[in-house]
């Protein structure tokens, strides 16, 4: 894999640039990672990306749409308008987390 350095850490991401090791994430780095695709944070955004950290945590896997909408009570149109275009990959890459299953 890949190493790349962002918000000065030295990560592992693979090829569409997702880190590969979701325990090498900080709030620092998703910040950075954010900033990349265009995105500033607010307490909206952390509350989301905290979910998805956590639920990954518990799950062994990134959480999809539709369980980020249903579990953070978050509408989906907020999260199209937080996570503009392509919300549960953004979500993903901003949480440090592997792309959700079925996400191209």
């Amino acid at each position: 894999m890949p190493t790349t350095t962002i918000a000065g850490h030295a990560v592992e991401v693979n090829d569409e640039g997702f880190l590969t090791h979701p325990d090498q994430w900080s709030d620092e780095l998703g910040t950075e990672l954010a900033r990349l695709i265009g995105i500033e944070l607010t307490d909206d955004h952390w509350k989301l990306v905290h979910f998805l950290r956590d639920d990954f945590a518990h799950q062994g896997e990134t959480a999809t749409l539709r369980r980020v909408s249903t579990q953070t009570g978050t509408p989906i149109k907020s999260l199209f308008d937080l996570f503009p275009g392509k919300p549960a990959k953004k979500m993903a890459y901003v949480a440090g987390l592997p792309k959700p299953k079925g996400c191209v």
